[in-house]
């Protein structure tokens, strides 16, 4: 594992909390076509301020109260998981219901929802983000040879 800084939530503020690392890129905010939303589309995304408090996800916003998200939660209401779309690739997530939707959506001055990959499945890798999603990622770019 790598030294940090991390980011819970993808394409937001970094946070350099050790327990964060668990959680590194765990949540998604994707549009209502289930595509995901990177700083580059949504620029106000870098705006969220992220750390991992008492058992949930904080995040903060300028002119927004906290939202609190717990981390842990066992998924096992099939109503809430979803497909989105990650780069090239297809992943399961849950969605963190309408509060924390109206919480992003207000932030990002468009519809969205905040979702987090299901806990059952792999966070999506760097091998299916086009090189502006890895710069909104703060990722590094692999080098040829």
């Amino acid at each position: 594992m790598n030294a940090g800084p991390w980011s819970p939530l993808a394409g937001a503020g970094c946070c350099t909390q050790p327990e964060a690392a668990a959680y590194d890129r765990r949540w998604w905010v994707i549009d209502d076509d289930g595509i995901w939303l990177s700083a580059v589309r949504a620029p106000d995304l870098a705006n969220v301020e992220v750390a991992v408090q008492a058992g949930s996800l904080v995040l903060r916003a300028p002119g927004m109260l906290r939202l609190d998200i717990p981390l842990d939660v066992i998924e096992d209401d099939d109503s809430v998981c979803f497909k989105a779309q990650i780069g090239s690739q297809t992943v399961e997530v849950v969605d963190e219901g309408e509060l924390a939707a109206a919480w992003m959506s207000n932030v990002l001055r468009r519809r969205c929802a905040l979702m987090k990959i299901h806990p059952d499945a792999r966070v999506p890798d760097d091998s299916g983000l086009s090189e502006s999603a890895l710069e909104a990622l703060g990722a590094k770019q692999p080098t040829a040879g």
